[in-house]
């Protein structure tokens, strides 16, 4: 991780914590209703491990915030619609080689989340995260696997997936870098 990704997530931890003290909530009652142990929810907290973009989402739906004032410290603004141009997305840089845009982080009470995501070749698995909802993912460019439980599928561009990420799932690039859009319905 580099120095502005550190910055960026010390950010994000410092936001977590306020919200956490300010709405009078303790990390064992956090760390249980995401499902998680006190001793792992206060390492993402602390900024020692860095944080999957799921547990942002749980975070941000416990603390009744949209997950933007969780990564940017703003709350989004538009209700009717909301454009967001060509690479102007939030940008989300989680680990290295994977990077998320949030295509419309601007838009209040939203129960989708899309988001454009840049993934490198790598030598190491993906870390396999579940969270609520459903997921979509469409590749853009170059081909991905997608692990999903036991399974794991490849897709090529053009093509799509649609499941359950309640089942422990990553994803990961095959052949070089590759980009694929997610969609994440929140709701569930």
């Amino acid at each position: 991780m580099n120095t502005e990704q550190k910055d960026k997530l010390k950010q994000v931890t410092e936001r977590i914590k306020y919200l956490r003290d300010i709405l009078d909530f303790s990390q064992v009652e956090v760390a249980e209703k995401l499902g998680i142990s006190t001793a792992l929810y206060n390492e993402y907290e602390t900024g020692v491990k860095d944080i999957p973009i799921s547990m942002m989402y749980g975070v941000a739906a416990i603390f009744g915030v949209d997950a933007t004032e969780i990564l940017t410290g703003e709350a989004p603004r538009m209700l009717d619609y909301t454009v967001t141009r060509k690479d102007s997305g939030i940008e989300i840089d989680r680990y290295v080689g994977y990077k998320f845009e949030a295509l419309a982080h601007n838009y209040k009470n939203k129960n989708k989340e899309p988001m454009l995501v840049t993934i490198d070749l790598s030598d190491t698995p993906p870390e396999l995260v579940s969270h609520s909802g459903q997921e979509f993912n469409y590749v853009l460019e170059g081909k991905i696997g997608v692990t999903i439980g036991k399974k794991t599928v490849v897709l090529e561009t053009g093509d799509c997936i649609y499941f359950d990420p309640r089942i422990p799932h990553g994803q990961f690039a095959v052949e070089g870098r590759a980009k694929f859009l997610t969609v994440i319905d929140k709701e569930n």
